[in-house]
């Protein structure tokens, strides 16, 4: 497979509506919002062609538009509900052949492991690869790499609520229809919590770039995990928070 012909689109998808941290996306980290974070590093790819960031038609998802434009970002906005939708429609008006999901909240997403999981699905003839089907990375570097046929399978088929809701669970729960493949780090850092989901999420990646960013801009999980084992109390300002379903 050619990697120059296949037009690789990251969608980073993003609300102001979180339910326990309402519009995190826009807390501060060095001066610049965390959608800003997390754009500038999934453009650090050296894969992804393009990278949209698909919010909802909801009026309050105005303020995303508008930073998008201001940003010089692309944007799709679709229904607030249907995820899979909004993903889907995305990708076609892209003309995406393969699509990476990234999330808004995850501030710290290294472009390399990014990198590394599209090369394993381009390398394994997959229809969806991912770090997040059997978990050996911290929360907060998820990403899935999927094709635009297996998100399309999903998008006509899927009737589940919990299925459209959210964008890959069709793939991964229908082995029989896909050829699903898990990428693992060859250590567990799976106990690490480093998404921005709580006041006490936010407040953790807050020292973390308060300490990294200013050596490297675009720190990557290396230098995270030894920032942790070297202060490990760290880790106990978020250990209590429980993973949203």
């Amino acid at each position: 497979m050619n990697n120059n012909k296949i037009n690789i689109t990251a969608i980073i998808q993003a609300r102001l509506g979180s339910t326990r941290l309402p519009q995190k996306i826009f807390l501060p980290l060095f001066d610049k919002p965390i959608l800003w974070h997390v754009v500038e590093r999934v453009k650090k790819s050296k894969l992804i062609k393009n990278v949209i960031v698909a919010t909802t038609d909801l009026e309050e998802d105005d303020l995303v538009e508008n930073f998008c434009i201001n940003n010089n970002i692309n944007f799709f906005r679709g229904s607030s509900d249907d995820v899979l939708s909004r993903y889907y429609y995305a990708a076609k008006k892209f003309q995406s052949d393969l699509i990476v999901r990234i999330t808004a909240d995850c501030p710290l997403i290294d472009s390399n492991i990014i990198d590394e999981v599209i090369n394993f699905y381009l390398n394994n003839n997959v229809d969806y690869a991912s770090n997040v089907l059997e978990r050996t990375f911290p929360r907060g570097y998820d990403t899935e790499v999927f094709s635009f046929n297996a998100l399309e399978k999903a998008f006509i088929e899927a009737e589940n609520l919990s299925e459209r809701e959210h964008v890959t669970p069709f793939i991964y729960n229908h082995p029989d229809l896909f050829k699903l493949l898990s990428f693992k780090h060859k250590k567990d850092y799976s106990f690490y919590r480093l998404t921005v989901d709580t006041q006490e999420d936010y407040s953790l990646i807050k020292i973390i770039y308060d300490s990294l960013f200013i050596k490297n801009n675009f720190f990557g999980l290396t230098e995270v995990i030894n920032f942790l084992e070297n202060n490990p109390e760290l880790t106990k300002i978020n250990q209590h928070i429980e993973q949203k379903k």
